[in-house]
Order: C-alpha cells, then sequence, then structure tokens
C-alpha cells in the first residue's frame, strides 16, 4: 500500500483571496472534469449520475485508464474511489481550515496491482507518483485561482 498526503495553503500572497465556497465549487468542478485542474491526465468522462453527490466517470492518468466513483461531502471533502484500473485504491481532497486558513490536502492510499507490498517496482511508483500528485495539488489550486481571476475580470465593468 502507498500512503502519501500533503497540504497547501490555499491562499498566497499576490493570488486572488478563496473562501470555503469558491475552493469547493473548484473541487466540483475538477471531479466533473479533471482536464483543465490535472494536467497529467488526458481522458475524464462522466459514467453515471448516482445522486446529486455521488457519480462515476472513467479517466486516463498516465496513458492508464481508470474507472472511479467520486462522494463529495458538501464543502468539506471529495473522495475519488478507484473501482477498476492497473492501480486501485482511494484518493482524498480535504478542505481545512486552522486558524482562520485554508489549506487543501489530497491524500491518496493506493494498491499497485502485480506489486507487492514493499517491493522495489512499488517503491519506484510511489516515488513517481508522490511527485505528480504533490504537483497535482498545486495544479488544482492553480485552476481554482485563474477561475477566481477570471470571475473578477468579468465582474468588474470597463471604465
Amino acid at each position: 500500500m502507498i500512503y502519501v498526503t500533503h497540504r497547501l495553503p490555499v491562499n498566497e500572497p499576490g493570488e486572488p483571496t478563496l473562501d470555503r465556497t469558491a475552493v469547493w465549487q473548484g473541487l466540483v468542478m475538477k471531479a466533473d472534469n479533471a482536464l483543465p485542474f490535472v494536467p497529467a491526465m488526458t481522458h475524464c468522462v462522466v459514467t453515471a449520475r448516482l445522486s446529486d453527490e455521488t457519480f462515476d466517470r472513467e479517466i486516463e492518468l498516465f496513458g492508464d485508464r481508470y474507472s472511479e466513483r467520486i462522494d463529495l461531502q458538501f464543502e468539506r471533502r471529495v473522495v475519488f474511489t478507484r473501482l477498476s484500473g492497473p492501480v486501485l485504491g482511494t484518493i482524498v481532497n480535504d478542505i481545512e481550515e486552522e486558524a482562520g486558513d485554508l489549506f487543501l490536502r489530497f491524500s491518496f492510499a493506493l494498491v499497485l496491482g502485480g506489486a507487492q507490498s514493499g517491493s522495489p517496482e512499488e517503491s519506484a511508483y510511489a516515488d513517481e507518483m508522490t511527485s505528480q500528485y504533490i504537483a497535482a495539488v498545486g495544479a488544482t489550486l492553480g485552476a481554482i485561482r485563474r477561475v477566481a481571476r477570471e470571475e473578477a475580470s468579468v465582474a468588474v465593468p470597463a471604465t
């Protein structure tokens, strides 16, 4: 089992200030279509809507196809559960708050099919995926900030 967790501050100097709702809306958009948020993903299609909070999607990541179930926990957490593909497990995006500051935490617990736990193959995969998932945290926040900048520029009338 490969387990990694990484947390970044949501708000940084020089960037639009995001509240919990803005981060949540960005995570929901990412769950629905991750392509603008995850550079390594080349395919993302919702295949079934099970409820307002739960749906299935098919993705392609690093050339591998996966089926995932998405569980939206309002303004708190998005859980991605891999249902099929070469690497199974769970990826969680949490919106956290500490002393009034917001953070976005990505955690994943994954099992590499065909590799023994603790094997050199699993360790090499874990190292590569860790750097890729940490990059995805930054890319996700970057995409949410880009949306906020676009919305702010539309909201301001030209003078």
